[in-house]
């Protein structure tokens, strides 16, 4: 890494409290709860970060409980965290997520409306930390959460491309945080034809271009100038495609599945580390499959990504 570089990764996003149910049945009946964090880019932070490479991530949260556990975790797994604000009279984001035993998605419950990260904005964005970063990861959570948010966002994802970094995004679409349908589908194609490796998920892309295959949701973002897409396709694993590679990886075995909730931002985690590394998009799919199937055996949505001494001994 060059001397102006001092990161691999960055990132902005909310970061939530987590409370997960300890026992199945509906939320309302629920006695126990355990505390974890949430958030789809500092579930991809954090996953990065063990893993070995040197992210950081922008954020503001409530000057509360809730805010200084998710930072002291955000700490404690290295990420750094010079870029969070901490505002002693806002609240920090929490949601409460139900528990499945049949392996379907679980019931969840979200409680961020004017929480701290909503009032980030673009004027709050400083572009001398973000170009130290030589990446960028976004979602489309992030971008969904407020008007400001979305503005940072698309800063981010625009001085990154201009100063000839990469960027990543997954669309992780969240329909009850926009106005509309259609305003989701222009709003993060948008964001979307502005990534170098673009990581939906087939019912997402199918949304979001009309395609109903793999191939055409990677086509219509290709002929759109995206370099590279990774299609997750679940059970099936994933379709990769760029200008040199195209084809499929298969998912790897799941004895079984406890929580589908985390599953993409492994993913993610798979195919950003290995691309980072110069490998190529078949094996940072494949890699991605990997993490995935680990993240859908844990409860929680980062305990199953792994350090670079699991990464390595799976290679072996």
């Amino acid at each position: 890494m060059s001397a102006d570089l001092r990161f691999d990764v960055a990132t902005l996003g909310e970061m939530m409290v987590l409370l997960a149910a300890e026992e199945p049945g509906p939320l309302a009946q629920v006695q126990s709860f355990r505390k974890r964090t949430a958030g789809a880019e500092t579930n991809v932070a954090i996953g990065l970060a063990r893993l070995g490479l040197r992210v950081t991530w922008a954020s503001r949260l409530g000057g509360d409980s809730m805010g200084a556990y998710l930072l002291a975790e955000m700490q404690r797994e290295g990420v750094d965290c010079s870029q969070v604000v901490v505002a002693p009279d806002q609240r920090t984001g929490f949601m409460l997520k139900g528990r499945t035993v049949d392996g379907s998605d679980p019931p969840t419950e979200y409680y961020r409306q004017g929480s701290a990260a909503s009032r980030m904005t673009a004027e709050g964005l400083v572009l001398d930390w973000l170009l130290r970063a030589r990446h960028l990861h976004a979602t489309g959570v992030f971008a969904a959460v407020s008007a400001g948010c979305l503005a940072a966002q698309q800063a981010a994802m625009q001085a990154m491309r201009a100063a000839g970094r990469t960027v990543s995004f997954d669309p992780n679409l969240r329909p009850a945080l926009w106005p509309s349908p259609q305003a989701m589908r222009e709003q993060i194609n948008a964001l979307a034809v502005q990534a170098d490796w673009l990581l939906p998920g087939l019912e997402e892309g199918r949304f979001l271009t009309g395609g109903d295959t793999p191939e055409a949701i990677a086509a219509f973002y290709r002929d759109r100038g995206v370099p590279a897409v990774v299609v997750k396709l679940g059970t099936d694993g994933a379709y990769y495609e760029s200008a040199s590679a195209r084809g499929r990886v298969p998912a790897f075995p799941v004895e079984r599945v406890v929580d589908t909730v985390g599953a993409g931002d492994g993913f993610a985690v798979g195919v950003i580390s290995r691309l980072l590394e110069g490998g190529s998009l078949e094996s940072a799919a494949r890699r991605g499959a990997w993490i995935g199937a680990r993240a859908v055996q844990v409860p929680g949505d980062t305990e199953g990504l792994p350090s670079r001494s699991e990464l390595l001994a799976a290679l072996l």
